[in-house]
């Protein structure tokens, strides 16, 4: 049986749900008194989202899963992790449109969050998406409309973005 056959296994368990490729597990607040629910997607170690989790008629136990909070649940952390997708996507490509006496251009920044070695590409393209200037640019470089105005200003040059023109 390998783990992935151990994932695509059902549980259905009064604190611990898998399915839909999720897994939901109720958890003891280490914060305070209460329970909170971690929702992990298959194939990750760490959860995607942790949130409180409502106690027990007792007050002293969580409350079981059952099959609608499973699937509420499943529904929000897919939701939190599509969101912070979109969220890293904007942060490390961003684009902005110019114009000048020259034409409409499109200047893009493309980052490479590496660990080790993290990188940027500056590039600029025409209205018709003809690729006019590209340079390599620290990963912390500003893109702004008015950073990549003075790019086009000075006619994409490269050395004028290494220079610091607005990094």
């Amino acid at each position: 049986m390998t783990d992935q056959d151990d994932l695509d296994q059902k549980i259905n368990e009064a604190r611990m749900w898998r399915d839909n490729g999720w897994t939901a597990r109720v958890i003891k607040n280490d914060d305070d008194d209460g329970w909170a629910v971690a929702m992990t997607p298959h194939g990750q170690t760490e959860p995607a989202l942790v949130g409180p989790w409502t106690m027990g008629r007792d007050k002293k136990n969580p409350k079981p899963l059952d099959s609608s909070a499973f699937s509420t649940l499943v529904k929000t952390a897919a939701e939190f992790v599509r969101r912070h997708e979109q969220q890293l996507h904007a942060t490390l490509h961003q684009s902005v449109d110019i114009a000048n006496s020259s034409g409409h251009f499109s200047v893009s920044l493309d980052i490479e969050p590496d660990e080790d070695n993290p990188s940027a590409m500056l590039r600029a393209r025409d209205s018709a998406g003809a690729l006019l200037a590209e340079v390599r640019v620290a990963p912390s470089f500003k893109l702004t409309r008015a950073s990549a105005t003075a790019w086009g200003e000075a006619g994409f040059a490269a050395s004028t973005v290494r220079k610091g023109l607005s990094a």
